[in-house]
């Protein structure tokens, strides 16, 4: 028997652990059946679960579940990210607090506390996902440093180099000085900061008087400029290309070039190069040969390319020293306040330095061409639609990807080097010494692969690639992958060009980019806005059914989500409805036989609800294949909440207490087939309420063998005759709705009986009102329904369906006492609706009072401006009278 409330709690320990128990998530290679993959985004594994997971993940959750009801054999691939940077940057921590370093301890007793720190707290955001419903292939799990992963890169790596796509290189990277490590433009966050911009004067070697002026808003890099470029069609500056300035401080003589990265229309029309210490002015550098001058050390300190005094000077400290030298030796021409986006490390928090040093590549330009193709034809398809054009721009303008990184933890670069230099890449230091001799000293390559590089082969390499495995030839491509739209360039895309160069085909053949979950505002969450909704407080509150079925419903594709939680603690109403309606089937001992036919059902009232039935499954597996979550959340609420509950339910209370014993089972049959049936349709959104439902009640209701719900088909869509009843029971519908709208209106207690008459109707309006005469009569509450000519006096009429009906007011109200009641309850909405303009209209109140509050006084003027648009209508209504 079904407990008198959801306990949400209770329930989703108890399926948690039913699941993995039953391995429900479970594929098997070995089946003929058709397969359906998704790879799982591996999450960090120093993550914890934030709004955006566990919308990516539901969703995900939601598609695998429903492929395998679907009697597709579904792969959920799971696994984690070895998170590079962030595990290294928690272990050094550990390692300060105990008063020693990475450095003092060694590469090898680092990396064993690395994996200590793994094995304890690395599977926090893997609980976290079973907490939410997630249902995986949890035996298959995988980590992209497990020793199978591991022999897949090594492999790639090798593979790479010796077809020439991987080499090595001196360019600028993204330069944390605190970590001393390149890192991706991914872990870089662009900072607001106002600050300033210093316009210097440089004079021409031949001519002192005559000077450019550049403006910088980073003097101390001037010492590390090797030329000054001018746009070539600028008039101005048209004689002096190739002559030479004297850079301020050092005195050296560097030339100016002409180079279309020069504005004309920006400044003084001159910028100054520093290819070592800039992203733009290194391509310059590259187009004109200019020198690549790198003045930091590692740590972000001036090393002893600039003059003797800035050497070891950090870079403010050199910026105060040079700004005194320009203000004293009156190069400084002048200051102007300068807002601008200032570059830190997501983890360091950092300013992080364009830094000249040599890395290993990655050819990415050759190894794209295929991955634009692949787009191009259609074999990879991204919805929404418009993101294709964000991965084309991103693909067609590629640069070499960087992919070593100055760490410990993460897979080592299988390189060793000679006394003289020479690399040798191998899958050992066996294989590195049989290449280059025995009796060769040999020292390996101390860095690490960027964290993208292992995670680009995950759609394979979790396969058992570079074995040729079952799970590799049944799931690979996969069907769709869900995903933010942040990370399409750094893995999306790498993916697609790993993929294709391994394996000969794309690794998913669409890709679901979903939206940014914000705060009702529309702010993006962060902690230092303190607008963070953490998903498991959430669900822990209000249940996790109604947190996902909260982000389903919101998740239209190009839109994004402004979460409040009001809107969870509606789906939890949801929840509590869809609860109750399975008691009331219960207490009504609602049975269906195992062979019950939806087409052989005879009421009327049965075969309409069937038919929205039909219609609401159709919609969900049309939304379904678009992508449009929203869709399948909006098809099974208004079946659920506008249809079943409030009038098919209903309609069955008088049905249920008829004298025809046929039609009584009939009723039942139908209600309990439909509350299955909706179960299933409802269990990828809603997995743990609708499988306690399931076994406490629907499954033996239904006549069902004994087992999960996640594990069964789902129901084929009903197959009845229901055009003509969907018909009738609109008008049905709609009539009881104008007359309890009319009753409100009028202040008329619901409870009251009311006998409207119908005018000029036809005769299928006749047979539809004497058929349904005892729903008209239990749920309506009217009395027999007369015809009439027309509308006597005194009557208000109603138009339904394009019939009109007419409702005798004698007796019911006394309308000179109601337009006086209309006319008060008008003048009050109208003065609260003043109040609140006065309000609303004050520009101190918009500025200084909380965003909550504003949006309160708002929501209150909504309201009465509808209330007074309905008092309006009741009055007009009246006034004909």
């Amino acid at each position: 028997m079904l407990a008198k409330n959801f306990d949400a709690k209770s329930v989703e320990s108890k399926w948690r652990a039913a699941w993995e128990a039953a391995k429900l998530g479970a594929c098997n290679p070995a089946t003929s059946a058709q397969p359906y993959t998704i790879m799982m985004p591996p999450p960090n594994v120093t993550g914890t679960l934030h709004m955006g997971h566990a919308l990516t993940m539901g969703l995900q959750d939601l598609l695998i579940r429903y492929s395998r009801m679907m009697g597709r054999d579904s792969l959920w691939q799971p696994g984690t990210d070895h998170a590079g940077i962030a595990v290294q940057a928690i272990v050094d921590r550990k390692l300060d607090s105990e008063g020693t370093t990475k450095d003092a301890i060694g590469r090898e007793a680092f990396l064993a506390r690395a994996w200590e720190w793994k094995e304890e707290s690395g599977g926090t955001i893997t609980r976290q996902l079973r907490a939410l419903g997630s249902c995986p292939d949890w035996d298959r799990e995988r980590f992209t440093m497990d020793a199978g992963l591991s022999k897949a890169v090594t492999k790639v790596f090798i593979e790479l180099y010796e077809q020439g796509l991987i080499y090595k290189d001196t360019r600028l990277v993204n330069w944390d000085t605190k970590l001393q490590t390149a890192i991706s433009d991914l872990e870089v966050e662009q900072e607001e900061t106002q600050g300033h911009l210093w316009h210097l004067r440089y004079p021409l070697e031949n001519d002192p008087n005559r000077v450019l002026i550049v403006a910088t808003t980073r003097p101390e890099t001037m010492l590390g400029d090797t030329g000054v470029a001018v746009n070539p069609q600028d008039a101005r500056f048209k004689d002096l290309i190739g002559q030479h300035l004297i850079l301020p401080v050092t005195g050296r003589a560097i030339p100016i070039v002409g180079d279309e990265h020069a504005d004309p229309t920006k400044g003084s029309g001159a910028v100054k190069i520093t290819p070592a210490h800039d992203f733009n002015d290194f391509e310059v550098g590259r187009r004109h040969g200019l020198e690549m001058l790198n003045i930091l050390n590692r740590d972000g300190t001036l090393n002893e390319a600039v003059p003797k005094a800035y050497q070891g000077l950090s870079v403010l400290a050199a910026r105060t020293k040079i700004l005194a030298e320009a203000k004293a030796g009156g190069w400084l021409e002048k200051v102007e306040d300068h807002v601008l986006q200032v570059p830190k490390g997501d983890r360091s928090k950092t300013i992080i330095e364009p830094f000249l040093t040599e890395q290993w590549y990655v050819d990415a330009k050759t190894l794209a061409q295929p991955a634009i193709r692949a787009v191009e034809t259609g074999k990879t398809k991204f919805i929404p639609e418009n993101w294709t054009k964000t991965y084309f721009e991103w693909m067609r303008n590629i640069e070499p990807w960087c992919i070593s990184r100055q760490l410990w933890w993460g897979h080592q670069i299988p390189a060793w080097y000679d006394e003289v230099g020479k690399v040798y890449v191998a899958v050992d230091k066996a294989a590195a010494q049989a290449q280059a001799g025995q009796g060769v000293t040999l020292i390996r390559d101390p860095d690490v692969l960027d964290t993208w590089f292992s995670s680009a082969l995950w759609p394979f390499s979790t396969l058992g690639w570079p074995q040729q495995t079952a799970a590799l030839e049944k799931y690979y491509p996969g069907d769709v992958l869900v995903t933010g739209f942040d990370i399409i360039f750094f893995w999306v895309a790498r993916m697609m060009m790993m993929g294709l160069h391994f394996m000969g085909e794309v690794p998913f053949r669409e890709v679901y980019i979903h939206a940014l979950v914000r705060d009702e505002q529309g702010a993006k969450m962060s902690k230092s806005k303190g607008n963070v909704i953490d998903p498991l407080d959430v669900s822990g509150q209000y249940g996790t059914d109604a947190l996902r079925f909260t982000l389903t419903s919101m998740a239209s594709p190009g839109t994004d989500i402004k979460l409040a939680i009001s809107h969870v603690e509606d789906s939890r109403n949801f929840v509590t409805k869809i609860w109750n309606m399975a008691k009331y089937a219960e207490m009504k001992e609602c049975v269906a036989p195992t062979d019950f036919d939806p087409s052989s059902v005879q009421h009327a009232l049965n075969k309409w609800i069937l038919g929205e039935l039909a219609a609401a499954q159709t919609q969900i597996e049309k939304a379904l294949k678009t992508y449009h979550f929203n869709e399948v959340a909006a098809a099974l609420y208004h079946f659920t909440w506008d249809l079943y509950c409030p009038w098919y339910l209903e309609f069955t209370k008088p049905l249920m207490e008829s004298r025809n014993a046929v039609l009584v089972i009939e009723t039942k049959a139908t209600l309990a087939y439909t509350l299955g049936h909706l179960i299933h349709l409802m269990h990828p959104l809603m997995p743990f309420l609708t499988e306690e439902l399931w076994e406490s009640y629907v499954r033996m209701a239904n006549g069902a063998e004994p087992g999960l719900l996640g594990a069964r088909a789902m129901p084929a869509v009903p197959r009845v005759d229901s055009i003509k009843a969907r018909k009738d029971l609109a008008l049905i519908r709609e009539l009881i709705v104008a007359v309890r709208t009319a009753k409100a209106e009028l202040n008329i207690p619901p409870g009251t009986r009311v006998s409207p008459l119908v005018i000029a109707p036809s005769a299928e309006t006749i047979r539809c009102l004497e058929e349904f005469a005892s729903l008209l009569s239990f749920v309506g509450r009217m009395d027999e329904i007369k015809i009439a000519e027309g509308a006597p006096e005194g009557a208000v009429t109603l138009v339904v369906s394009g019939m009109t009906f007419a409702l005798p007011l004698a007796g019911l109200v006394d309308l000179s006492a109601e337009r006086d009641r209309l006319a008060k309850e008008y003048a009050k909405a109208e003065a609260g609706i003043e109040k609140l303009n006065k309000t609303l209209g004050n520009p101190s109140f918009l500025e200084r009072a909380p965003k909550d509050v504003v949006a309160k006084q708002k929501a209150e003027k909504a309201a009465l401006e509808e209330e007074l648009k309905l008092l309006k209508e009741a009055g007009d209504r009246l006034a004909r009278l």
